[in-house]
């Protein structure tokens, strides 16, 4: 018996002619949780099932994988998974027209957010973690359209 094709959306494979894409590749633990997250709760469009896994979100990509050894290209380096924690070094930023609207929207669909919506000035932001942990940041510019800017953190000042 042979198994069934793979799903594969060639017209959105991130794979340009000429140029480059964005795309974002993180090591995911179970592929058809973190697959179901960034399609159904986020609203994304799968592109490829697996091997791997590609869903197409908004005007970019998300690679996912499990992690594993050193191949040829990286020789040195394995992917492991994410140890999620109180500190991060990177995360994916989300830019909506509507916060609110996608924060009771994603809510309603299993997202675990850190905290509502917060009105920073230049930007309404909050941010919420996939099942795997990885942190994401939803925002929208408000102030920030008029000129406003984020306020400077003391540690950014000089002197």
């Amino acid at each position: 018996m042979t198994e069934p094709a793979p799903h594969i959306d060639i017209a959105d494979l991130p794979a340009p002619t000429e140029g480059m894409v964005m795309t974002l590749f993180i090591t995911v633990r179970e592929v058809a949780q973190s697959r179901d997250f960034y399609s159904r709760v986020l609203g994304g469009t799968v592109v490829l099932d697996e091997n791997p896994c590609i869903v197409k979100l908004a005007n970019s990509w998300i690679i996912m994988n499990p992690g594993g050894p050193p191949t040829p290209d990286k020789p040195g380096i394995s992917l492991v998974d994410y140890q999620p924690g109180d500190t991060t070094s990177i995360f994916l930023n989300l830019r909506v027209g509507d916060i609110q609207a996608r924060y009771e929207e994603w809510k309603a669909k299993g997202a675990e957010f850190v905290t509502p919506p917060i009105d920073r000035g230049a930007e309404i932001r909050c941010y919420l973690r996939d099942p795997d942990g990885y942190l994401i940041e939803v925002g929208q510019s408000t102030g920030l359209l008029h000129g406003k800017l984020a306020a400077k953190r003391p540690e950014d000042l000089p002197g």
